[in-house]
């Protein structure tokens, strides 16, 4: 096995341009570069086919600084359009195909997008949302329709004959990423080539992914995971990616043994889906060697069920990308995401990470406190947002917004958001941490702590929970378990058992659709009333 700097070695240097760090890993190398459905689909062929798209685009007058919108299920196209918009200097905005027609609207407007290419069910949806859009973007579905109309790969074989212009530089911005929105308007963060191929190098080193590597892609590509980690890796290791539509946990180890998947990256809500799902779907024959995201509990279950002991877990964000990492080799810690990540040059300049209080004064080990990061890798700021870019950063140090602490080895542990902050009696009480407690009871599958509205002011503490199937609790089973292992301050007054969580696209409880529930409380059980 080849370390991760031998691995980046054995290719010619390039530019740090997506297009030259494609063609630098072209030489001597005949894997395949992309698998997706039944096609398997070649450098040189992939090659061919980003430029062609990228003919295509400006055929359509697509330019450089130009945004291009993508909605779609995990697709080939959005790898085609990400390198054919990098090679004019355009840039893709993908966006989450459940997306409602408001939302996706205010991203398209907001973004200025001059064309959408999209999934064929979604394309009456993408007009509807484009129409407050000037000038109005052009529109094209990834497949050819029904109707025989060609969608993108129907069009690829003619190939327009128009000239690309000349090629965009490293510094370019090549997409934009829309955070989530829990509060207030999504933020796009844009990223540049260099940012997105560094970051593809950093993910060689933390997964310490071969040339012959077989990526599996489950998570979504309008994500920073799939996209920063494994679709970058794979370009840096020049190895394979598999592009799943979908995650499907009936058919994830069934998959993953046809496909010959060598590496997988999961959130961490896919990891236990995972666990609980039947045996008899498990696939002992499967040949992933390493898992990027299995949480702590999970660990046992991957190691000895499932027979993967590479198990990597770390911190980033859709702004700052790749910061804290366990080490593939070295001591983990349980619980903890790891210490600070590392490039596979080790000459290169790389994160520096602090944990500070509230007036941004440096805390010492153990003490909780935002983390602060200085990055290679961190986005050139908000799309159109030049108040939020600054209220971001404190001089080159980016404000994440999380609270962690650090412990004497520079290991570091995720506490909770900030904005996870549940204010009772005074006090401020971490939600994840009430998250945590509830889910170890063994007949919790998932549970979600919000603070909901007090009649002594300040905030109580809601507990919304899923019982395993087939198991019996009662509110009082879960107050004495809370009270065994949890301050009485911290110990929830709302009871509330539910047949399912919301979730995000990316398989995180979206506690703001908790919090927007204003029925939460009226349903709930309040244990201090059954105390009375």
């Amino acid at each position: 096995m080849l370390n991760p700097l031998e691995v980046l070695e054995s290719y010619r240097e390039h530019d740090y341009t997506l297009a030259d760090a494609f063609d630098s890993r072209m030489a001597n190398n005949d894997r395949p570069f992309v698998v997706f459905r039944d096609h398997s689909w070649s450098r040189t062929e992939f090659r061919d086919a980003y430029l062609a798209t990228a003919r295509l685009l400006v055929a359509r007058g697509i330019k450089h600084g130009d945004r291009v919108g993508v909605m779609a299920r995990n697709h080939v196209g959005h790898l085609l359009v990400l390198l054919a918009c990098a090679r004019i200097g355009a840039v893709m905005v993908p966006a989450n195909p459940d997306l409602k027609v408001g939302e996706v609207g205010y991203v398209f407007q907001h973004a200025g997008v001059s064309a959408v290419l999209c999934d064929n069910h979604l394309l009456g949806l993408v007009q509807e949302a484009c129409l407050p859009v000037s000038p109005s973007p052009w529109r094209l579905t990834f497949d050819n329709l029904e109707d025989g109309t060609p969608g993108l790969i129907g069009l690829l074989s003619t190939n327009p004959k128009v000239e690309l212009p000349a090629p965009a530089q490293a510094d370019d911005t090549c997409i934009i990423i829309y955070t989530s929105g829990t509060t207030g308007f999504p933020k796009g963060a844009m990223h540049s080539q260099r940012t997105f191929v560094t970051s593809g190098e950093a993910n060689v080193a933390r997964l310490w992914l071969q040339p012959d590597e077989r990526v599996l892609t489950v998570l979504p590509l309008f994500h920073i995971n799939a996209l920063f980690y494994s679709l970058a890796g794979t370009l840096a290791a020049g190895a394979t990616i598999i592009v799943a539509e979908r995650f499907s946990a009936s058919h994830f180890w069934e998959f993953a043994v046809s496909t010959g998947a060598t590496q997988v990256n999961l959130i961490l809500t896919i990891g236990l889906i995972l666990k609980e799902r039947p045996r008899s779907e498990f696939r002992s024959n499967h040949k992933i060697r390493v898992v990027y995201g299995a949480r702590p509990e999970e660990e046992p279950c991957f190691q000895d069920e499932f027979g993967i002991s590479n198990l990597v877990n770390g911190f980033g964000m859709t702004e700052i990308p790749g910061i804290i990492c366990n080490p593939y080799s070295g001591e983990r810690k349980f619980g903890s995401l790891g210490p600070v990540g590392c490039h596979p040059d080790p000459s290169r300049p790389w994160a520096e990470c602090r944990i500070v209080d509230n007036e941004g004064r440096d805390l010492d080990a153990d003490q909780v406190g935002e983390l602060w990061v200085k990055h290679p890798i961190v986005m050139q700021g908000y799309f159109r947002d030049p108040e939020q870019t600054r209220d971001s950063f404190e001089g080159d140090w980016f404000k994440t917004g999380d609270l962690m602490r650090r412990d004497a080895d520079g290991y570091f542990y995720f506490v909770t958001r900030k904005k996870d902050m549940i204010r009772r009696r005074g006090e401020n009480i971490a939600g994840a941490e009430i998250d945590r407690v509830l889910a170890s009871h063994p007949d919790v599958l998932d549970a979600a702590v919000v603070p909901v509205p007090s009649e002594m002011g300040d905030e109580e503490i809601l507990a919304a929970i899923v019982i395993r199937p087939g198991a019996t609790l009662s509110p009082q089973d879960i107050a004495k378990w809370c009270q065994d292992r949890l301050s009485a301050m911290k110990v929830p007054r709302f009871i509330l058992f539910v047949d399912q969580l919301p979730y995000t696209p990316t398989f995180k409880v979206a506690k703001h659709v908790l919090k927007a529930d204003t029925t939460l409380k009226a349903r709930a059980v309040d244990m201090a009333l059954l105390g009375k």
